[in-house]
């Protein structure tokens, strides 16, 4: 003989997803997107470090502008609706190549990775519906 245990739908949990992260989520672009802002996040952590060190890099405006733009850039890329998203992306293609060739030498090379991404998410985001 044997038993069947029958489990209710009211006992299971269930997965409460708000609409608008479930669209998020089915996105081809938003993990690059938000990889290139993590990327550019921890390179400009390290380029503050270099600026404010005890042996401090010297205050160009390179390092400058990769010490301030492009998080902000790429957390607009990331988090905003594609028709805005797709101009943020832009000028932070731009931002990150200025401030490599700008920084060469010191900095620059670590948001090598950041640029990276940041042109795979581009290309994606260019390729999907507005």
């Amino acid at each position: 003989m044997t038993t069947e245990t029958s489990v209710s739908s009211q006992s299971t949990p269930r997965l409460v997803i708000s609409d608008r992260v479930a669209k998020r989520s089915t996105i081809p672009s938003w993990p690059w997107r938000r990889g290139a802002m993590l990327l550019a996040g921890a390179a400009q952590l390290i380029t503050i470090a270099a600026l404010v060190s005890v042996d401090p890099a010297p205050a160009t405006w390179a390092l400058l502008l990769l010490a301030i733009a492009p998080v902000l850039l790429a957390a607009a890329t990331a988090h905003a609706p594609a028709r805005i998203a797709r101009f943020t992306a832009l000028a932070g293609i731009a931002v990150l190549v200025a401030g490599i060739i700008g920084a060469i030498g010191h900095t620059g090379l670590f948001f090598v990775p950041a640029l990276a991404v940041l042109i795979v998410g581009t290309i994606k985001l260019w390729r999907e519906p507005a």
